[in-house]
């Protein structure tokens, strides 16, 4: 199990970039955050094996068809479990 921290600079606001990954995060089983940043980023916390974590920092490359992602950061570390399901946050 790992974490990792998630940074999705674009066009990632008001294109339902937080909705989506909430459900591709469920639908890999995995728990945590997604929430807008007031610098028009997408920040996410995300815990759960790392091969599906893998996937979805994979899937943040691309995210939804209206989106536009020009860059993603990742910082992993050792998982906490501290989460008991994935949601989205309000903006910070």
């Amino acid at each position: 199990m790992i974490k990792a921290r998630i940074r999705i600079q674009g066009r990632v606001q008001g294109v339902g970039y937080r909705a989506n990954t909430k459900r591709m995060a469920n639908k890999l089983n995995l728990r945590g955050w997604v929430r807008n940043l007031r610098n028009g980023d997408v920040e996410l916390l995300v815990e759960g094996p790392e091969v599906e974590v893998d996937r979805l920092i994979v899937w943040c490359h691309r995210g939804p068809t209206s989106a536009y992602v020009s860059k993603v950061r990742v910082e992993k570390s050792k998982a906490t479990c501290e989460f008991d399901r994935f949601a989205v946050k309000r903006t910070l």
